[in-house]
């Protein structure tokens, strides 16, 4: 959980100065080979995170303070207020659940970043969303397939055990479960279905890379994890409605890495990212590039270095081999750099404790976490 949580942020900080910028500037800017470390953006700060790093810590609470639909969408409340307020805002007496919480009181966290509109506006809906069925438009930016749903999901893949949620007797902790809660809480603010079936797909993956190749009920295939993970994740996306386009961007990223020599300009055949499924599909062809432990930093960089949405991009890749790898995986130099990195060790610790069931439920514990 370390590694997937702060491999994310770490690919977010990298893109982050580049993102809106073509290839051909990238590399007027910082050299033929583009960026190759951490460089200063706008403000001329370093390492600092991105809206995807801010939805995914909230998403990661919201499983944690209650992991359904609802608690999630109250913990991207909690986000919507950084988004609105300088600082922590003045909190309840207690009625009010939503302005709870450790994220709440994280000052860093109260900066706007980018962030997309759809994520704005759709937490903006009044009332409770009720998730449409796979397949059908959702009920909030029904045309809406931007690759915020993406960027803030692989939490709901890493979850090894959920003590508190009503999860079904057939697959309490399976790929499917970790699917559907994706795609149901990208309805929150997404509607098209490739955007909350891109969703879907990326937790499932994340859940494949985390989970023993024993506890799928999923033939196994004797070969590289991520690739068995995109396989896995593929024969399941099949089996639901509106899946064509996701699993087209699916199959093209993989066919690309199979041809090797990886680059840019393969990157940016796939798309720009800014929506669902292309997000989805650059992460994952850079991820398959360099799968290997060693090579984490020479894929987040690929991940980064196009004319696209390097943030998300990046976030995406280094959530998959943060979870593939572990944290010991991550470039130590980047990582002394990254804003909120002690933030988001202790949460992602919490997470891990809560999911295994291995947590006291402490009068510390309960005022990090409330309740929904």
């Amino acid at each position: 959980m370390r590694g997937c949580l702060l491999g994310g942020a770490l690919g977010d900080a990298l893109g982050a100065p580049v993102e809106f910028e073509s290839l051909g500037r990238i590399r007027h800017q910082h050299g033929p080979e583009g960026v190759t470390g951490l460089v200063p953006d706008w403000r001329g700060a370093v390492g600092l995170i991105t809206d995807d790093t801010q939805m995914t810590l909230f998403t990661v609470e919201g499983l944690i303070r209650g992991g359904d639909v609802g608690a999630v969408h109250r913990a991207y409340l909690r986000w919507l207020d950084t988004q609105r307020h300088p600082s922590p805002p003045p909190g309840s007496s207690g009625s009010d659940p939503i302005r709870t919480g450790l994220l709440r009181e994280q000052g860093w966290l109260y900066s706007r970043r980018a962030p997309g509109n759809a994520c704005l506006s759709g937490l903006r809906h009044r009332g409770a969303v009720v998730p449409a069925p796979f397949g059908e438009p959702g009920p909030v930016n029904p045309d809406s397939k931007g690759c915020g749903t993406v960027m803030r999901s692989a939490p709901f893949g890493l979850r090894a055990r959920s003590p508190r949620s009503p999860l079904s007797p057939r697959d309490p902790l399976g790929p499917r479960h970790a699917f559907d809660l994706a795609a149901e809480c990208a309805q929150l603010t997404h509607g098209h279905p490739t955007g909350y079936l891109a969703a879907g797909a990326f937790a499932a993956i994340v859940h494949f890379l985390v989970t023993p190749a024993g506890q799928s009920d999923l033939p196994v295939a004797e070969d590289e994890p991520l690739a068995r993970a995109v396989r896995k994740t593929t024969d399941l996306l099949v089996t639901y409605p509106a899946h064509e386009e996701t699993s087209r961007a699916l199959r093209a990223a993989v066919s690309l890495a199979a041809k090797g020599d990886p680059s840019p300009e393969r990157v940016e055949s796939l798309g720009g990212a800014w929506v669902a499924e292309e997000a989805l599909a650059i992460a994952v062809y850079c991820a398959l590039a360099y799968p290997a432990p060693g090579d984490v930093e020479r894929a987040l960089l690929l991940a980064v270095n196009h004319s696209g949405d390097s943030d998300s991009t990046g976030a995406l890749c280094g959530n998959l081999l943060g979870a593939l790898h572990g944290e010991a995986a991550l470039p130590a130099g980047w990582l002394t750099h990254l804003e909120g990195r002690d933030a988001i060790t202790e949460l992602a610790d919490d997470f891990a404790a809560w999911s295994t069931g291995d947590h006291e439920i402490t009068d510390a514990w309960l005022r990090r976490y409330p309740g929904p």
